[in-house]
């Protein structure tokens, strides 16, 4: 069923009773031409353009829960391509310009809010920076606009902005920054992937990778074997444990990062604000909580639940760039498994083993790269070559010393 403003009003009138499921809840079959492993924002993209873009349906997307129990799910809905190195702009923008049509593209309302994004700058050496960035930004195309400090109290006088610690001293704006609905991107990609043939297989979880000769042959499941040609890694925080199933030893770390909601507020924040003498970012829902965030907790785990040092750090920054939230009250956190690169920068490539394909790394920059990461993870799969948006996004740079060191913000605590 397609949505339209005829099929909305026709449901309203007859009680809700024709809507169908999303999408198809499938058996696995025997054997595919592509199996996906995750069933998360990456991996259901990923096999909607593999679908969509190359004709391949003949697929399956391999959940070991149930659709957006994993990041898709857990992150704090933004959305940006305000990235500085050669590496990184190409794939986020291109991420970006496929936001702006995917309400279109998928005949579902994904909540896409371009409300803006502004990184706040506190030090003459921090605004040297931004303007940095935003040059770079420009020159490959993507939009910029350096804010001095009255452009950013007319736009932001809530701010505490003659904080003796941390005065703001202006920030870098990209207006077609935002937020996007994270539950709502998970359902939209599994009911356009199902619609064009893809199977979806929840509560299906891999537990071997079966290889002869240096060439994959399939996966072990919880539902038996199932022979593919191609087998793409779409998991995030579990890269490392499904990769060492190949016997790979990947360069990632997996850490937990918190997020946060407060109670409900009348309309304050117009979009998304980043504070720069942290780690510290935040916006406001349509329901009217605060959501934000801050650092990962600092050391290796899978778990999806963090812990209280992180809860205070973030709420420090909090009250640093807006002493007003010290008056709320936080409704509910979660964590998210990051797949943290040693870099800060994502991984799309083949791997060393013949039809395995590996989509990892994207450490706090997952949930804004889903549409072009699936879209050239797709690409990949396909052709057997790299998207020209993701030529640098190379495993073996590791090896080579070719890193993309965006903020020097790799896996350790202490590059935070």
């Amino acid at each position: 069923m397609r949505f339209s403003f005829l099929s909305i009003a026709r449901e309203a009138l007859r009680g809700n009773r024709g809507w169908t499921p999303h999408w198809r809840d499938a058996e696995p079959k025997a054997a595919y031409d592509a199996v996906i492993i995750g069933g998360g924002g990456h991996g259901l993209a990923t096999a909607y353009y593999l679908a969509k873009n190359h004709g391949l349906t003949n697929i399956a997307v391999l959940e070991k829960s149930w659709i957006g129990s994993g990041n898709v799910g857990r992150n704090t809905t933004i959305v940006r391509s305000n990235y500085l190195l050669p590496g990184n702009i190409p794939l986020y923008e291109l991420s970006m310009k496929l936001w702006e049509g995917l309400e279109r593209d998928l005949n579902y309302n994904a909540m896409v809010s371009q409300r803006g994004v502004l990184n706040l700058c506190h030090t003459d050496a921090q605004r040297d920076a931004f303007a940095r960035r935003g040059n770079a930004m420009r020159l490959h195309g993507v939009e910029a606009e350096l804010l001095d400090r009255k452009a950013v109290q007319r736009m932001c006088p809530f701010l505490d902005f003659d904080n003796a610690r941390f005065p703001i001293q202006g920030g870098l704006l990209q207006r077609r920054g935002g937020t996007v609905r994270h539950d709502a991107v998970a359902w939209g990609y599994a009911r356009g992937a199902s619609d064009r043939g893809v199977d979806i297989v929840q509560n299906c979880a891999v537990t071997g990778i079966r290889i002869a000769n240096g060439v994959v042959e399939g996966v072990e499941t919880t539902r038996g074997f199932i022979a593919a040609k191609k087998v793409a890694m779409a998991v995030a925080g579990s890269t490392s444990q499904v990769a060492s199933m190949a016997g790979l030893r990947l360069p990632i770390e997996s850490h937990v990062l918190q997020a946060f909601v407060s109670e409900g507020l009348k309309p304050l924040i117009p979009g998304v604000i980043t504070f720069g003498a942290g780690h510290f970012y935040i916006s406001q829902s349509d329901k009217g909580g605060l959501v934000f965030g801050g650092d990962i907790d600092g050391y290796n785990s899978y778990a999806q639940r963090g812990n209280l040092h992180v809860v205070e750090d973030v709420a420090e920054e909090a009250m640093g760039l807006m002493p007003m939230t010290g008056r709320l009250r936080m409704l509910r956190s979660w964590g998210g498994i990051m797949d943290m690169s040693m870099d800060g920068s994502p991984i799309i490539d083949r791997t060393p083993i013949d039809g395995l394909f590996l989509n990892a790394g994207w450490c706090y920059g997952g949930f804004k790269a889903i549409p072009g990461s699936g879209l050239a993870y797709a690409h990949l799969i396909a052709k057997g070559e790299p998207h020209p948006a993701a030529t640098a996004l190379r495993l073996d740079r590791f090896r080579t010393g070719h890193l993309i060191d965006e903020k020097g913000q790799g896996a350790q605590a202490n590059l935070h």
